[in-house]
């Protein structure tokens, strides 16, 4: 079966008049259907470039990105990506706001009203429809982010650290709730993040780069008991320091570039 997304070889560098600063160097892995990935590595490492040759906002200098054996660039959609604010417009109430992406790309019908309505009542925001965005939580409007991106039915989705701008108690309930509701709808996700805890509370694997230009280091496979599926049981499970040691030592400079 082949993977959902491939990243084979993948380099880039930005140009200045000062010079080239190389971002990332010989990139390649593969996410199968279904799966959730997460990120990890030093500031600078080049996370948030890799996220933007992934949805096709920067081209590779070398190598290619494919999405179901299509490159990435001539295939547009299909891709969902989250960003690490909400962005909702305060003039727009949140039913307005989840579906801003579908009036832009005029899928807006009665089907897909449907639909919208359904998530928003599914995903904690019933009876808040007509509210506008200062009149919600953090946590609930990075809700209604993701309802955004999820109307438009992604088989795709990339998160550049959507939680990292909410208090530490909001971001663990948050995570919990929308990493619950990415697998539930089954997407592919691919998430960065700085947070060690959060990419091993989440991920099925965790990637992890080096110092710029970002190689991969490592790739570790997290599995935990069937009863630890969500991030808040994740984190109580005894495994769970287990793997934060092991990705802690890696991006401490142990551990080869090979798989794990």
């Amino acid at each position: 079966m082949n993977p959902k997304l491939e990243v084979r070889e993948v380099s880039y560098s930005y140009h200045s008049p000062e010079g080239e600063t190389p971002a990332l160097s010989h990139i390649s892995f593969t996410v199968p259907a279904g799966e959730f990935l997460a990120i990890v590595g030093p500031s600078g490492c080049g996370k948030s470039t890799l996220l933007s040759l992934l949805c096709g906002l920067l081209k590779p200098e070398e190598g290619s990105v494919l999405m179901d054996g299509i490159l990435v660039g001539e295939k547009h959609d299909g891709i969902g990506y989250m960003l690490q604010k909400d962005h909702l417009f305060e003039w727009r109430t949140i039913s307005k706001n989840a579906a801003l992406g579908l009036e832009i790309q005029k899928k807006l019908d009665r089907g897909s009203h449907h639909h919208l309505s359904e998530m928003l009542h599914s995903y904690g925001l019933g009876g808040f429809e007509a509210a506008h965005p200062s009149e919600l939580s953090g946590g609930m409007r990075q809700r209604a982010a993701l309802i955004r991106t999820l109307a438009l039915k992604p088989d795709l989705l990339l998160l550049d650290e959507p939680f990292s701008a909410l208090d530490y108690q909001t971001r663990l309930s948050v995570c919990d709730d929308i990493s619950s509701i990415i697998r539930s709808t089954g997407k592919t996700a691919v998430l960065i993040t700085h947070d060690l805890s959060e990419a091993i509370s989440v991920a099925d694997r965790i990637i992890i780069l080096s110092h710029r230009p970002g190689r991969i280091k490592a790739i570790l496979p997290i599995d935990f008991p069937q009863e630890c599926a969500s991030p808040l049981k994740r984190r109580n499970a005894p495994e769970f320091s287990v793997y934060f040691n092991q990705v802690w030592e890696l991006l401490q400079g142990g551990g080869s570039s090979a798989s794990l």
